[in-house]
C-alpha cells in the first residue's frame, strides 16, 4: 500500500494480523520512503540554509555585560534614609554601610541623606541623581501596614518615586524600602532571621554602579 504525504511517497506493507485496512506498526527500516523530484530542490535548499545559520550562530561573538562587586574604586554612593520607623531604617542603614565597607567602598565616597518618611525619598533621590556626583542612589525606608489605606498610598508612592528618580536622572536608584504587614516582619528583614535587606540593597547598588560606569557609558 502506498501513501503520498507532502510530496513524499511512502510504501507501507499492509497488516497481516487481521486488522483490516489499518497498517501494522513497523520498525523504521521496514518502510521505504522516497521523495518526489519536485520536493528534492526544496529540501536541498533547506539543508544549505540550516548549515549557514548554524555557522553564523557558532561564529557570532556574544558579549555579556555584568556589573562587578569588586571594582569599586572611585564609585560614589548616596543613601537616602527615612526617619519614620527609625527602629527599622537605622539597622537597614547599618547593614548597607557594613556592606559598602566590606566591598572596599571608601567612607568619603558615601553620603547619607535623611528625609522625614518614605514618601519623600523619591524626590530627594532624583535631585541627588541629577547632581552628577553619584554612581548610584540607595533608598532606604520602612512602610508598615496599619488600620487604614494610608499604607497602600505611601508604599505605592515610594516605589513609583524611586523608579521615576532613576529613569529621570539616568542614575541607578535602588529600592530598599520595606513594605511589611506588621512590625515583626520588618524586624526580621532588618537584621533578623530573614537577613538584612539594607545589606542586600547595597550590594545591588554596587553592581549597578559598576555596570553603568564600566559598560554603559
Amino acid at each position: 500500500m502506498a501513501s503520498t504525504v507532502l510530496g513524499c511517497v511512502v510504501s507501507i506493507p499492509k497488516a497481516t494480523g487481521g486488522c483490516g485496512d489499518f497498517p501494522s506498526i513497523l520498525p523504521h527500516n521496514s518502510a521505504s520512503v522516497s521523495f518526489s523530484s519536485s520536493l528534492k530542490p526544496q529540501l536541498q535548499g533547506f539543508s544549505m540554509e540550516r548549515k549557514q545559520r548554524s555557522s553564523f550562530v557558532q561564529t557570532e561573538a556574544v558579549r555579556h555585560l555584568v556589573g562587578s562587586v569588586t571594582k569599586t574604586q572611585g564609585l560614589r554612593f548616596a543613601v537616602v534614609v527615612a526617619r519614620f520607623n527609625e527602629i527599622i531604617t537605622k539597622p537597614l542603614l547599618e547593614g548597607a554601610l557594613e556592606t559598602f565597607h566590606k566591598y572596599s567602598v571608601n567612607e568619603e565616597d558615601i553620603d547619607v541623606v535623611w528625609v522625614p518618611g518614605s514618601f519623600e525619598i523619591g524626590i530627594v533621590a532624583e535631585r541627588l541623581g541629577k547632581s552628577g556626583k553619584y554612581n548610584a542612589i540607595l533608598c532606604i525606608g520602612a512602610v508598615i501596614r496599619g488600620d487604614t489605606t494610608h499604607y497602600d498610598a505611601v508604599a505605592n508612592s515610594a516605589a513609583s518615586g524611586v523608579l521615576s528618580a532613576g529613569l529621570n536622572s539616568g542614575v541607578p536608584c535602588i529600592f530598599g524600602v520595606l513594605t511589611c504587614d506588621d512590625m515583626e516582619q520588618a524586624i526580621n528583614r532588618a537584621g533578623g532571621k530573614a537577613g538584612n535587606k539594607g545589606a542586600e540593597a547595597a550590594l545591588t547598588a554596587i553592581e549597578m554602579a559598576s555596570l553603568f560606569e564600566h559598560h554603559l557609558q
